[in-house]
């Protein structure tokens, strides 16, 4: 895995710079989304194939089409397989993006997988759905999305850093910290992660005695790293991607490293490479820092994955992105149909309120009968909420041995209250 590997698993961009771009180059043109609904279900995708996130594309790209064969596998969709998927470049570059949002929506597809990356999905968000294309991202998770202008016809299967936050929260108080100084970078991403997380711990007690964020293009992390210190804080908690073994270095050298006080992170700082990078000659430097992320893999489904793409090595988001196509091709089913402007109606209602099951085939067995059903996937359950977006997920707890290997130390779940 590649040192910036879990790092590199959002670029957040400004939001009004992005949606601007967006609104310039199409913005919200409603109209009929796909063909209009021909009986055949077509997908298109626009994910990393190149650029920083390249690491992510794989293991995205054969989810859809291991997703595809399935429900083919399985009689395809309203009787018909579904097509060769239509799939685009995000190249973690907003003109790129927005340029491959366009190339896949004239092809007439009916949906959209991706971006990988919230920034990206900022750029693009408006020219699809304002299509009225549903879009389905399996790696967003910033906050932004949840009440988002979409129409109705974004969803994700990645939880919501809402729901992460009282997690984090609960994993810091639990461990018996009350003054907890918390260090973001300056995007979308760290931001909403910094102030639902300072709730959280307020909420349960804590004091939050400092929240600063910083430019994480900086090459110097000093300024951040002294305010944390001088807060005289007993943990701190640092939201950040590649950057972080960074703002770890200048943290210890400030006397506010992992062996002075309690340090968490999130799931930009779960890398295996993590303890090398901030101090190669003592990797047990960074032993007992913790952190919380989403749940990474399902065993049983990455054993699938790799018999189905055997060059794989980063199974990063792959379940989450599987169930994206599922839960588009249970919903047109559900509906009898592939426009989507019919079947983005059932996007939320095959993942709850109905009789459980975990596949396409078995799913599409109960429809035939007239019964509602509830898709669990393989990410987890979904129970889609209004917004488009699970309302429960699965958190693991992270740390760092004395050897500075990271470590699972339990699951929490989070929900929307």
């Amino acid at each position: 895995m590649r040192a910036s590997a879990w790092w590199r698993s959002a670029i957040f961009l400004s939001v009004t710079a992005l949606v601007a771009t967006a609104c310039a180059t199409g913005g919200n043109q409603q109209g009929g989304g796909g063909d209009g609904g021909n009986g055949v279900l077509d997908l298109g995708y626009v994910l990393p194939e190149t650029g920083q996130l390249a690491f992510l594309g794989p293991p995205q790209i054969e989810s859809v089409g291991l997703a595809i064969s399935d429900i083919n596998e399985a009689g395809g969709v309203l009787g018909e397989p579904i097509p060769e998927v239509v799939g685009s470049d995000e190249a973690g570059q907003v003109g790129v993006a927005v340029d491959s949002a366009r190339r896949v929506l004239s092809s007439g597809v009916d949906a959209v997988i991706g971006a990988a990356a919230s920034g990206m999905s900022l750029a693009i968000i408006d020219n699809i759905t304002g299509s009225g294309v549903v879009q389905c991202s399996g790696s967003n998770t910033a906050a932004t999305f949840s009440d988002y202008n979409d129409g109705g016809f974004y969803f994700r299967t990645a939880p919501s850093d809402n729901l992460q936050a009282p997690v984090l929260a609960d994993v810091i108080t639990g461990d018996g910290h009350q003054r907890v100084a918390i260090a973001a970078r300056a995007d979308d991403y760290g931001r909403g992660l910094m102030e639902a997380t300072r709730t959280a711990l307020e909420e349960q007690g804590a004091e939050v005695v400092v929240s600063e964020t910083y430019d994480p293009e900086a090459t110097n992390f000093d300024q951040v790293a002294q305010q944390v210190s001088g807060a005289d804080p007993d943990a701190a908690l640092v939201v950040a991607f590649e950057e972080g073994a960074q703002v770890l270095q200048a943290m210890v050298e400030a006397g506010a490293g992992p062996q002075d006080i309690g340090i968490y992170g999130t799931d930009g700082l779960r890398s295996a490479e993590l303890a090398d990078l901030v101090s190669p000659n003592d990797p047990g430097l960074i032993s007992g820092m913790k952190g919380t992320a989403p749940t990474a893999e399902n065993d049983d489904y990455s054993a699938r994955l790799k018999e189905f793409a055997p060059e794989l090595t980063e199974m990063q988001f792959a379940p989450q992105v599987y169930d994206c196509v599922t839960t588009i091709a249970l919903a047109a089913e559900a509906t009898g149909s592939d426009d989507p402007g019919a079947f983005v109606s059932q996007m939320n209602g095959v993942t709850r309120d109905g009789e459980k099951c975990t596949s396409f085939a078995d799913c599409k067995a109960l429809l035939d009968e007239g019964t509602d059903i509830d898709y669990d996937g393989v990410s987890g359950p979904l129970d889609f909420v209004e917004a488009g977006e699970p309302g429960t997920a699965t958190f693991d707890v992270y740390t760092y041995d004395d050897n500075g290997e990271l470590q699972t130390l339990e699951t929490k779940q989070g929900s929307v209250d």
